[in-house]
């Protein structure tokens, strides 16, 4: 079961004006090859076939619990394209051609398919598929599977940064770098206690540390690199056996912490009456849910 929470990992700044295509570019961090939408359902679905999961538990918190985090990431990247959206266009009447700007625009499924929001899909308007999922049922072949998939996520996320200055989609990539770091280290850790092999020293990939990037050296002088959220009030408990010891770039220890980050709001996105969201009347529909709040 999940407990969901009604707030974003980070709080993210409030946009100055739209830019779609950004939007468009960050949509890769979403539901591309190695987007949020493939981390969160390669370790959902190898926690779901987990066997032996009694005698190799610490192996099944760790990825049991960094799927969870990943529900959070996938929220936050939505919210990030979301905010990169809004404000793309005016209301109008549909004569006067209100969202003409869109035929123009990077990616045109944003304002066709989904009302000006996200999609399960790529920065090419491609929608992200299942043959993604890697789940083998070897342990070892999965959690290398899990390394090179963080890996993988990071490179994109820095080529999407060095794309865009917008100081929205650059506060969300810079906390996921830091905590892609956290969960490739961790993966790293599990293979070394399995292997004998010392692949923590094969990071950062591609080789450059995250303090190269101000949005996410915030992040590391918060110490955010060096803990481990155990999303659950009392499960998933061992993964502290496997995530201790000093953090490799020696700026302390690391540290499981009991439950999330503080996070922050879940903006409110305004209602675009000329892609009919939530209706062409939004003011309708809000006093029908005043009356509901009433009763």
């Amino acid at each position: 079961m999940y407990l969901r929470i009604d707030r974003l990992a980070i709080e993210l700044p409030q946009p100055k004006e739209p830019d779609p295509n950004a939007a468009a570019a960050v949509q890769e961090l979403l539901g591309g090859r190695f987007g949020e939408m493939s981390t969160l359902m390669n370790y959902t679905y190898q926690s779901f076939n987990f066997r032996g999961r009694q005698k190799l538990r610490p192996y099944y918190d760790l990825i049991a619990n960094i799927a969870t985090e990943e529900l959070g990431h996938i929220e936050l990247v939505a919210a990030t394209v979301n905010a990169l959206l809004s404000g793309s266009t005016r209301p109008g009447e549909p004569e006067t051609a209100p969202l003409s700007i869109a035929k123009d625009l990077r990616n045109t499924h944003h304002f066709i398919a989904t009302g000006q929001a996200s999609l399960v899909g790529n920065s090419m308007g491609g929608h992200w598929n299942g043959d993604y999922v890697f789940s083998s049922g070897n342990l070892i072949l999965d959690l290398l599977h899990n390394f090179f998939l963080e890996c993988g996520a990071r490179t994109q996320k820095i080529r999407v940064y060095e794309m865009t200055t917008n100081p929205v989609a650059r506060e969300m990539i810079g906390y996921l770098l830091v905590r892609g770091g956290v969960h490739a280290l961790a993966y790293a850790k599990a293979l070394q206690t399995l292997t004998g092999v010392d692949i923590p020293k094969l990071l950062p990939i591609p080789k450059i540390e995250n303090d190269k990037f101000p949005e996410a050296r915030k992040f590391e002088e918060r110490g955010m690199h060096r803990k481990l959220y155990r999303f659950s009030p009392e499960d998933y408990k061992e993964i502290a056996k496997l995530w201790n010891g000093p953090a490799p770039d020696g700026s302390g220890n690391l540290e499981v912490v009991d439950g999330p980050p503080e996070g922050g709001p879940v903006p409110d996105l305004p209602e675009a009456p000329e892609s009919f969201a939530p209706e062409y009347h939004p003011e309708e529909l809000a006093e029908i849910a005043a009356r509901l709040m009433r009763g």
